[in-house]
C-alpha cells in the first residue's frame, strides 16, 4: 500500500518554511524507492567527523558515482555488466541499481572516499568557518567619566 502526501495546504499558510517542506517532500519520494538497498551505517568518528559505510559488495568503482549538492549528498550505483550469461544457481547478491541521498549539515563536507571489502566508506568533516564560529568577548572597564 503506498501513501501519498500532499504538503501544499501547509505551504500556502506558512512563510519562510520552503527548505523545510522541500525536504520533506523528497524524504518522502525517496522512501519508497530505496527499501533499505543497499544498506548503510552512520558512524560518528569524533565531534566533527562522520563516516557513511555502504554495503556495496559486486559493485566496482565504475559503478559507483558519488555526487554532493549543496547539502545533498548522493550515492549511485549502476549494476555492473557482463553477468547476463551465467546460470546461477542461488542468487543472494543482488547487484541492483541504487541511489541512496543523505542530506548532510550546514558546513559538513566529503573528505575523502574509497571502496574497500565491498564497502564504500565517505568520510565526511565539519569545518565551521571561522567568522561564524563562537568568539570570546573581552570585559573592559569603561573610561572614568570627568564631571
Amino acid at each position: 500500500m503506498t501513501r501519498t502526501f500532499d504538503l501544499t495546504p501547509f505551504t500556502r499558510s506558512t512563510v519562510g518554511f520552503n527548505r523545510l517542506f522541500s525536504e520533506l517532500d523528497r524524504q518522502l519520494q525517496n522512501s519508497p524507492n530505496t527499501a533499505g538497498y543497499p544498506p548503510y551505517n552512520i558512524i560518528q568518528v569524533n565531534d566533527d567527523e562522520y563516516m557513511i559505510s555502504i554495503a556495496v559488495a559486486g559493485f566496482g568503482m565504475d559503478n559507483l558515482d558519488i555526487t554532493k549538492d549543496g547539502n545533498i549528498l548522493r550515492v549511485e550505483g549502476t549494476s555492473p555488466n557482463g553477468a547476463e550469461h551465467v546460470n546461477y544457481l542461488h542468487k543472494g547478491i543482488a547487484e541492483r541499481n541504487f541511489r541512496r541521498e543523505f542530506t548532510l549539515a550546514d558546513h559538513v563536507d566529503v573528505e575523502s572516499a574509497n571502496l574497500e571489502h565491498g564497502m564504500l566508506n565517505i568520510h565526511l568533516k565539519r569545518e565551521v568557518p571561522a567568522a561564524l564560529q563562537p568568539k570570546k568577548i573581552a570585559i573592559g572597564s569603561p573610561d572614568p567619566i570627568e564631571i
